[in-house]
């Protein structure tokens, strides 16, 4: 059986490819993003390649879309079809750090299959990435609730951004998973940043191999 992380943002624009960067940077992990969907000449994988050191291993996507939407759409537009069954997990001896796209629900086709059944398929303990904006206890909560219902394991949260006591006391009291780090937002992105922040992170190594 694989071993290593799912990385779930509670939506688009939290930070969790940079958060992806850091968790393969501390684990020195097989980084794999199934699908791309638009910006092809810089995707996500160009970007944590760039943050992280020779450590890190880098998957190539299953799918290279072109158009920036929801991958069922982009798919449609390109004339290809996404099935549950074509993305299976990089044969590597590394954990592996899988990152979806947007959110938990969002579609890969129009056979009622979503990133849920990604992170289902591959049976990793998850890791939820929320940033504070109004509406996020909603969207954290929800997230957390459907991945128990549906019997996924969650390892832990990571907060983007500055720190937020009242928003995240409750979150703990109402769902009793733990805070794994917070990471600072930040305008100078590099590969020192990534590094220092995977610091916080490396006990995981332990749990997790």
């Amino acid at each position: 059986m694989k071993k290593g992380v799912s990385i779930v943002g509670i939506g688009t624009d939290v930070g969790k490819t940079v958060v992806s960067a850091i968790f393969s940077e501390a684990l020195s992990a097989c980084y794999f993003k199934p699908i791309q969907a638009g910006d092809l000449d810089n995707t996500d994988s160009m970007t944590v390649d760039q943050l992280t050191s020779d450590h890190v291993e880098i998957a190539p996507e299953l799918f290279r879309l072109q158009i920036p939407m929801a991958p069922h759409g982009a798919a449609k537009i390109d004339g290809v079809e996404m099935r549950l069954s074509d993305l299976e997990l990089p044969q590597t001896e590394r954990l592996i750090v899988l990152e979806g796209a947007g959110g938990l629900m969002v579609p890969l086709n129009e056979y009622h299959e979503t990133f849920l059944d990604v992170y289902k398929k591959a049976a990793l303990p998850v890791v939820i990435v929320s940033r504070h904006y109004l509406g996020s206890i909603n969207h954290t909560l929800l997230t957390m609730d459907r991945l128990k219902s549906e019997g996924l394991k969650i390892a832990g949260i990571v907060f983007v951004g500055d720190e937020n006591t009242v928003t995240e006391a409750i979150i703990e009291r109402n769902t009793g998973v733990q805070q794994l780090a917070r990471i600072p937002w930040t305008e100078t992105l590099n590969p020192e940043f990534v590094k220092k922040q995977s610091e916080k992170l490396k006990g995981l190594v332990y749990e997790l191999s």
